[in-house]
């Protein structure tokens, strides 16, 4: 397929473990690549992926579609208009219990460090890593502690980090995936006020200032892809820009390569 003429574009939707080598097989056969997140195992491997795009001269996108989506660029928006002052901190709180299937986990990539880099964190994490990125730009130092309080899986299966971003924005975060209670938090602090959202849930934006209260309910498109697709069909025709590159891709993997400890 990646060799058919007809084929001009190519999405990697396979498990972390082959991202690169597929990637590397498209570049070189001249094909844009949309690959699906996390970017790669490790950050290492993303900038192999980069490298190999920038000289087969192709672009690299990868599919952190919620950086496209209504909801959350409604959030970009308070943020970027002030509606909540200066940014001080952000705090992630992200709970999940055991899934019925995990403990066989041989049939579950998601929970096998061989296929998937690490656990839910780098599935679910890494897209509330992103949009923060997103929206404040590059996270400069990040630190975690990673366990295996369930030992259920292979993988991590609780990890807490501190991070702090280029512009001097402080961030903590907790992701569970052992415990009793589904909770889907991240709180955004400024001096003006503080934003609430899911990143997962259909739940509404609470916007909190001058002790009042305002609710914006978005729903998510039909079709949770399409917005940032729509953004690299745009760019590769010359109409635009898509938001999430390999270099943006690349840096979530980063963090979490330093949230994880393995840098």
């Amino acid at each position: 397929l990646i060799n058919d003429p007809e084929v001009n574009a190519v999405y990697i939707a396979t498990p972390p473990s082959s991202h690169k080598e597929y990637t590397l097989a498209a570049a070189n056969a001249g094909k844009p690549v949309y690959v699906e997140k996390p970017m790669a195992m490790n950050h290492g491997e993303c900038l192999e992926m980069i490298s190999a795009c920038e000289e087969n001269k192709v672009p690299l996108n990868v599919a952190y579609y919620r950086r496209a989506q209504p909801r959350f660029l409604k959030i970009k928006s308070l943020i970027d208009e002030g509606a909540i002052g200066k940014i001080r901190t952000v705090l992630i709180r992200f709970y999940q219990p055991v899934k019925p299937g995990d403990s066989d986990w041989k049939k579950n990539w998601r929970v096998d460090p061989a296929m998937a880099g690490c656990g839910y964190f780098c599935d679910l994490g890494s897209h509330i890593i992103d949009l923060l990125q997103f929206y404040f730009g590059p996270i400069t130092n990040a630190k975690g502690h990673v366990s295996n309080q369930a030992g259920i899986y292979p993988a991590e299966d609780t990890v807490s980090a501190i991070f702090r971003f280029e512009n001097g924005i402080h961030g903590s975060g907790i992701w569970s995936f052992c415990a009793d209670m589904e909770t889907d938090f991240v709180e955004i602090i400024g001096d003006g006020g503080r934003i609430q959202f899911a990143t997962f849930e259909e739940a509404p934006i609470i916007l909190e200032k001058n002790g009042k209260r305002e609710e914006f309910f978005i729903e998510r498109p039909k079709h949770v892809h399409q917005p940032l697709i729509q953004t690299i069909v745009d760019e590769l025709r010359g109409m635009g820009t898509c938001p999430s590159s390999g270099k943006t891709g690349a840096m979530t993997n980063k963090i979490m390569d330093q949230i994880l400890g393995r840098v």
